[in-house]
Parts: C-alpha cells; sequence; structure tokens
C-alpha cells in the first residue's frame, strides 16, 4: 500500500445494502468525486460498489498530474474547473492532497509540434490559462536535467503540477461517507436489471441492491457494465507503467511535470526521487497490472538524448495500472438516451484524475436534471453512433 492510500472509514468492508436510490460502479477518484457531490447536493440513499478496495486501480498511482493544457475549449474548461477544486481542497471536501503547482513543461522538436502548441496556448490564454511558448534555453532553466540538443521550443503552463490520487479519493469517499454514502468495497458486480427504459437492481457476487439508477464509473471496466445494460461504452483497457528512481542526493530540483511529446516519456519529483514514465506504443490492450523492470530499456532508450543524466539513474520499483481509452482519446460522459437510468463518466484515456473534480459536478447536475455548467453533448457515447465523434485530443499521459 502506497502512502497515497491510506485506509479510512470508507474502505471498510460492508454487507451489500438491499436498496438504493443510485448506485455508482467503480470506487476510483471518478465514483469517489460523482459520491460527494450527489452526497453534498442532498442524496442521500447512495450505494458505490467497488471490485476492489477504493483507489486500488488507475486512481491509486503514486502521482497525477492536473493541469488545464489541452487543445479543445471543453478538455481545457474541465482542466481549469479541476484546478480550481484541486487548490480548493483543503476546504472542501476538507483533505490534503499534497497539491504541487511546479508546471508543466512540454518539450516540442518538429516544427509542425510548434505551430500546433502555438495554436493551442492563444486558445488557452483567451480562457484565462496562462500558458506560453518559450525557447530552449529558458527550457533548460526550468529543468536542469534537459539537454537542449534538437529542441526547438517548449510550454510551460505554470499553473499546472500534480496531486496525490489516493489522498484525492479517500478526501472525497470520507466526506461522502459522512454524508451517508455507503461504499461496498471487494464486491463485484455481476449483472443489472431494467424495467422499461429504468435501471431497477445491480446484481454484485455479493447480493441484490434494488435501485433507481446506475452510474458507471468502472474505469477500464466500464465495456463490461455497459454491456449488461445492453449499451455500448467503447472502452478498452491499456496498460501503462512508471518507475521510480532510488532516493537521490543531492536531492533533485525542483522540476516541472515535464514531457517530451514526440516520444511521449515524462518525468518530474516524487518525494525524495524522480518518477519516470512511458506510453508503449506496442503496449496489446488487456487486463494485466503487471510490473515489467524490462520497461525501464523503453524510457532510457528514449530519454538518453533528451535528458541523459535520467538514462543513468538507477530505479528503485515501478507501478503498472490501466488507462481507459476510448476510439477519439475524449472521454463519456451523459445519460444513455436508450436507458435513462443509465449514467457514466469513464473512458478518460489519461485525463480522468485530473478532471474528476469537475465531471463530479456535471454528473451531480445530470441525475438532478439540472443544467450542468459545461455542455458535455460532445461527450456522448452516443456519438460513436451518430458517427459525430471529436476531433482527438493530443494525448501524451
Amino acid at each position: 500500500m502506497t502512502s497515497s492510500s491510506r485506509p479510512t472509514s470508507a474502505t471498510a468492508f460492508r454487507a451489500v445494502p438491499p436498496t438504493a436510490d443510485v448506485v455508482i460502479v467503480g470506487g476510483g477518484v471518478m465514483g469517489a468525486s460523482i459520491a460527494f457531490h450527489l452526497a453534498e447536493a442532498g442524496v442521500r440513499d447512495i450505494v458505490v460498489v467497488e471490485r476492489g478496495e477504493l483507489a486500488c486501480g488507475s486512481s491509486g498511482k503514486p502521482i497525477g498530474g492536473v493541469r488545464a493544457h489541452f487543445s479543445d475549449p471543453l478538455n481545457i474548461e474541465l482542466g481549469s474547473r479541476s484546478l480550481r477544486a484541486f487548490r480548493d481542497f483543503p476546504h472542501r471536501p476538507g483533505a490534503d492532497i499534497r497539491l504541487d503547482t511546479v508546471g508543466y513543461l512540454f518539450l516540442l522538436t518538429e516544427e509542425r509540434q510548434e505551430a500546433q502548441f502555438a495554436q493551442s496556448v492563444r486558445l488557452q490564454n483567451s480562457m484565462g490559462v496562462p500558458s506560453r511558448m518559450i525557447d530552449a534555453d529558458e527550457a533548460r532553466r526550468l529543468c536542469p536535467y534537459l539537454s537542449t540538443d534538437g529542441l526547438l521550443a517548449a510550454v510551460h503552463s505554470p499553473t499546472d503540477g500534480h496531486a496525490r490520487p489516493g489522498l484525492v479519493v479517500h478526501g472525497y469517499a470520507d466526506a461522502a461517507e459522512r454524508a451517508g454514502t455507503r461504499f461496498v468495497t471487494r464486491t463485484r458486480v455481476t449483472g443489472l436489471d431494467t424495467s422499461g427504459d429504468r435501471v431497477s437492481a445491480v446484481h454484485t457476487d455479493r447480493g441484490t441492491i434494488a435501485c433507481q439508477a446506475v452510474i458507471c464509473a468502472a474505469g477500464a471496466w466500464s465495456a463490461q457494465i455497459g454491456a449488461m445494460a445492453g449499451l455500448s461504452l467503447p472502452v478498452r483497457p491499456v496498460r501503462r507503467q512508471l518507475a521510480f528512481t532510488e532516493r537521490l542526493s543531492p536531492p533533485a530540483p525542483r522540476i516541472p511535470f515535464t514531457i517530451d511529446f514526440a516520444s511521449s516519456a515524462y518525468f518530474h519529483n516524487s518525494d525524495d526521487g524522480l518518477l519516470f514514465g512511458l506510453a508503449d506504443p506496442d503496449q496489446p490492450d488487456g487486463f494485466d497490472t503487471t510490473w515489467t523492470p524490462e520497461w525501464l530499456a523503453l524510457f532510457r532508450d528514449v530519454v538518453r538524448r533528451r535528458a541523459p543524466a535520467l538514462a543513468r539513474m538507477p530505479t528503485a520499483g515501478g507501478w503498472a495500472g490501466l488507462y481507459e481509452v476510448t476510439p477519439d482519446h475524449n472521454a463519456l460522459i451523459g445519460r444513455s438516451g436508450e436507458l435513462p437510468g443509465f449514467l457514466y463518466a469513464t473512458g478518460f484515456s489519461g485525463h480522468g484524475f485530473l478532471q474528476a473534480p469537475a465531471v463530479g459536478e456535471i454528473v451531480r447536475d445530470v441525475y438532478l436534471e439540472r443544467e450542468p455548467c459545461l455542455d458535455i453533448t460532445p461527450m456522448s457515447a452516443d456519438r460513436f453512433l451518430t458517427g459525430s465523434a471529436t476531433r482527438p485530443e493530443a494525448h501524451v499521459v
């Protein structure tokens, strides 16, 4: 267990209640955020069902990036609203999440990348995000590990950073539990019953819960939950791996969350060392979360030119988790048109943690049939049935 996934009362092993108004499937950051926002709005009969422990899936990763740096208005708004919520987290819901606004630093090595990011920066600036294009020398001042050889430019987003996902999950869950939400862990959903256009029951391997609505926040397992209701949620699981350096002496400088855009390699501070990550382009779909140290060779091969010192640093273990990926790398958020009692928030393709506070607000309003703060029509799962899929967001981490 990591320091970011401390046990709390919300992780206790509970009996499966026979009834609920709404059942949330998934006890990661998305399920916990939705539960908190619903409970805060006065919804009392909420049950969250989690197949493992809270934050045991992708939400349990040691450090999660938080940013508003995206190339389309909707994702920028989701990121910006969530950043504000993360900054306010000590007051609402009331927990230290070890937020560190070190900024994001995207490294650009192609003219096409530079032009695309310059356009995105103009859009972000117009929406109040203080990102900026910088030259290679300034990038190296921000991150002394960098080699400027072949580095054309970079983008710095100073108000972005990272926090501890496990602390966010438990902060939301503790507050939701205090408001009456019940968390049922180590419990697997095995089926759904429907009656007309409503969901009437959730079957688990530990009992059945009669209910009026289901919210799917099951991450990489969401396609299976949707299929139980006869619905298509096009989400596929893809393993992602990361590693930690040994304790560094002298300590690492405080650096931005740094990403080599062309390769997707990234690194940033983690306690008394650094954390490394890289998306393996040849990684097959699947639910395997085995960490394979051999994966590190991919990272070292890529980073040797961009940040040579990192390729030589000894590591002290790693972690593997699952991305929940959609065909266009944008989330699925909304209410089913076929089955109005079924809502969903999934498929975030690596952006779920950083967007969870805003999405919790939105799903709360959709559930309560109120106008949400943002128009999430483009995120409907129906876009893949109607051919109106959104333009894929440039996806790196």
